[in-house]
Parts: structure tokens; C-alpha cells; sequence
């Protein structure tokens, strides 16, 4: 049971494959101390789906949790697909009595975009800049393994520079199952041998190693712009995997863009009291 003199934040991040949520619960007020998370999901997005159903979903992870909707005092979202986010705003006020935050235009960051036109940055990408140099410092590079495989740049200054867009490791084999007759969907883990004998061994060798020296070659040019002793952090569903094979990813951050949420509702929150 929470103390109801204390915030409880819930977070959420939509995005194309998974919807990711956390609560935070805070000892004081969040100007005061830092949330800590206590419980989180990983939920598979599904653009079609109802308010109604949402709220269904989340009452059951709460419920599983031990949790109560209404402990809920604030609410903070971030989605690269912007037709949920009406949906996800019903949600919030169904089920928590709360107007989300939304991440966007206008909240304030403390971290300048250096991108040429800043309204093209996807949300995700700038909460994980975020909390990448909140929690790191800088220089940093931060990859997330999502649907898009993603590198962001933050300087040693906090500025957001930019990135790199690849396709994600799921995409690129859902391509490959979709275009080549007698190729298959695997699992993402390490073959016998490089060397794969068997088909599966073969994709399974290309997934895993391909990826992993994508990173290492892309970390290795964006050092020569970005300076030699940028960090390297890794989040999303596949981080471990990959890192335990890349040379140049340094940590895992597996809650990284929840921690950017938590951030960014903290610096945020004078502004909505």
C-alpha cells in the first residue's frame, strides 16, 4: 500500500512494436527525491484497440502487481505513433483521473536539439537522450534496439546532435521471411559457430554477429565526430544480447526511456502544479 501523501507516477512509452510502462514511487515530493521504480511492463502495441480495452489491460497489470489505480497522482507519456495518443489520453483520465503529460513540442527538456529541424526527432529519441546524459554524462551515444535500431548523440555540453536510423533486428528478419521462400523466423541467440550448418544457424549467425559489428562500425565513425571517449550505452529488448557480443557497447540500460520519462516529468513538474 502507497502513503497517499506521496506521488506515484506511472509512465508510459508507446511505441510501433511494444508499449513499455513503469511506476515510480516517490519518498517526497519529486523536487524533493528521486522516484525509484517499482514495478514495470512490456506490452505489445496494438494501434486498433479501444480505450475501453486499455483500461481492461492495465487494471490487470495493476492487479497483478498489487497496485491500485487510484495510488496514480501523474501521469506522463511519450509515443511515436501519433493516432494512439487521443486513445491513451481517455485512458489516463478513465483510469487515473489525470491529463497525461505529453512528451513534445514545448515541455522543457533542459537539453538543446541541435537537429536541423527538431520536430522531426521522434519522442523516444529525446527521452533517451535525456536520461542518457542525466544518468552518464557526456559525451554519449545511446543505441536502442527497437523496432528501428537507433543511435543518439548527446555532446559533452548536453546538446542532442543527432543520430542513426537503422532497421530493426526483428524487421530485418520479418523481411527476410516475407521475400525468401524457404527462409524462417528464429530465435535471437547465439549459433553453435559463425559458421552456421544449418539454415537457422546461418540467420541466427547473421542476426546476432551482423548486429553486433553494425554497432561496433557505426560507434567507430561516430567517435570521429563526436570524440573518442564518447560512452556507449545500450537499451531495448535485445540490448544484452547484443552487448554481450558488441565491443563498443559499454552498459546496459534496460530502463533507460522510463528514466527519461521520470526525468523529464521532474523537471516538468513546477509547471503543472
Amino acid at each position: 500500500m502507497t502513503d497517499l501523501s506521496t506521488p506515484v507516477l506511472l509512465v508510459i512509452d508507446v511505441g510501433n512494436t511494444n508499449v513499455s510502462l513503469g511506476i515510480y514511487d516517490y519518498d517526497d515530493a519529486p523536487e524533493k527525491s528521486e522516484g525509484r521504480l517499482s514495478q514495470h511492463w512490456r506490452v505489445s502495441t496494438h494501434r486498433e484497440q479501444t480505450s475501453d480495452e486499455l483500461v481492461i489491460s492495465l487494471s490487470a497489470l495493476f492487479a497483478t502487481e498489487e497496485r491500485e489505480t487510484w495510488e496514480v497522482t501523474d501521469v506522463i507519456l511519450s509515443s511515436v505513433v501519433p493516432p494512439v495518443v487521443p486513445i491513451w489520453e481517455r485512458v489516463s483520465n478513465k483510469l487515473f483521473g489525470q491529463q497525461p503529460q505529453i512528451v513534445g513540442p514545448g515541455m522543457r527538456t533542459g537539453m538543446p536539439v541541435r537537429y536541423e529541424n527538431p520536430h522531426e526527432v521522434g519522442a523516444d529519441r529525446i527521452v533517451n537522450a535525456v536520461a542518457a546524459f542525466e544518468l552518464f554524462g557526456g559525451p554519449i551515444i545511446a543505441v536502442d534496439f527497437g523496432t528501428a535500431t537507433t543511435f543518439d548523440c548527446i555532446s559533452g555540453r548536453g546538446e542532442y546532435l543527432g543520430g542513426v536510423i537503422c532497421p530493426g533486428i526483428h524487421i530485418s528478419m520479418e523481411a527476410l521471411f516475407e521475400r525468401a521462400a524457404k527462409l524462417h523466423r528464429v530465435e535471437i541467440a547465439r549459433p553453435r559457430s559463425v559458421i552456421g550448418r544449418t539454415t537457422t544457424g546461418a540467420l541466427q549467425s547473421g542476426l546476432l554477429y551482423g548486429y553486433a559489428g553494425l554497432v561496433d562500425s557505426m560507434v567507430e565513425r561516430i567517435r570521429k565526430e563526436l570524440g573518442a571517449n564518447a560512452k556507449v550505452i545500450a537499451t531495448g529488448g535485445l540490448a544484452r544480447r547484443i552487448a554481450a557480443e558488441s565491443k563498443a557497447i559499454e552498459q546496459v540500460a534496460p530502463f533507460l526511456t522510463l528514466d527519461g520519462l521520470r526525468i523529464l516529468f521532474e523537471k516538468n513538474r513546477s509547471e503543472r502544479d
